[in-house]
């Protein structure tokens, strides 16, 4: 028995585009309600959300019998953290603050057995084996590792070419906030200058052959991603949904 087929990098591979949400609840009930919205894929959000590896499990475990694919984003690109969270059964990884080739390519090396990598042999306990009942794993995960990195200020921007023809990227997210941040418009990434950078990016991901993302919430700027290319996009924020609609709900009675 082989590691799973990663159905999302697979459609990446294919040219498919992938509509996703993010999750920040840290929680595996509301993931398990997310995973009946339709969505390809869901973020597990390691960086911004309260998550660590035990609520990341449950939530991964909460969205196995659902369509859409986990994709765990680590708080930071650090080798350990990713270890952890393939061992307890993430396939598809994100890593925020991506800015060089030599980071991208020390984040192929830890998603990646010897002698292709460096991640640690600790399979027999691990989840991602059913605790050792996929006894092929360890010679089959590595090609079912989809490594998703994100380019998120001017000095990712600015070596792109470079990260791009690292071997073993999958795709290439644009963080919209943090570049706009970084080149001065504090987050404002709906100013021109940000959308020209942005759009700028996403069409030379694609022409590089790698799988283009970006996280928008106007319907107007995700066509414009569309059209030059994004690939995975997500499009909605639980946290979010639930605080608008909450909101809604209070001020359409109390009005």
């Amino acid at each position: 028995m082989s590691a799973p087929v990663n159905t999302f990098k697979a459609a990446l591979k294919d040219g498919h585009t992938q509509f996703g949400c993010w999750m920040g609840f840290a929680d595996g009930y509301a993931a398990d309600i997310m995973g009946t919205a339709g969505f390809d894929w869901l973020v597990i959000d390691g960086e911004h959300a309260p998550n660590d590896i035990r609520s990341i499990r449950d939530q991964l475990i909460a969205l196995e019998p659902s369509p859409s694919h986990p994709v765990v984003r680590v708080p930071i690109g650090e080798t350990w953290m990713i270890k952890q969270v393939l061992d307890v059964g993430a396939q598809t990884v994100l890593v925020p603050m991506v800015d060089s080739a030599e980071q991208a390519r020390d984040l192929v090396q830890a998603c990646r057995y010897a002698p292709d990598g460096v991640r640690g042999v600790g399979a027999a306990l691990a989840r991602a084996t059913r605790f050792s009942s996929v006894p092929d794993y360890v010679e089959t995960a590595n090609a079912q590792i989809c490594l998703l990195v994100q380019v998120e200020s001017k000095a990712g921007i600015a070596v792109l070419d470079d990260i791009l023809a690292v071997d073993g990227i999958d795709g290439v997210f644009i963080g919209p906030a943090d570049l706009a941040a970084d080149v001065g418009f504090g987050g404002n990434s709906a100013d021109p200058e940000v959308q020209a950078v942005i759009l700028g990016a996403l069409e030379k991901i694609r022409a590089a052959g790698k799988a283009p993302g970006i996280l928008s919430l106007n319907d107007d700027f995700t066509q414009q991603y569309l059209q030059v290319g994004a690939q995975f996009v997500a499009v909605g924020i639980d946290v979010v949904m639930l605080a608008q609609t909450a909101r809604d709900t209070a001020l359409k009675w109390k009005s």
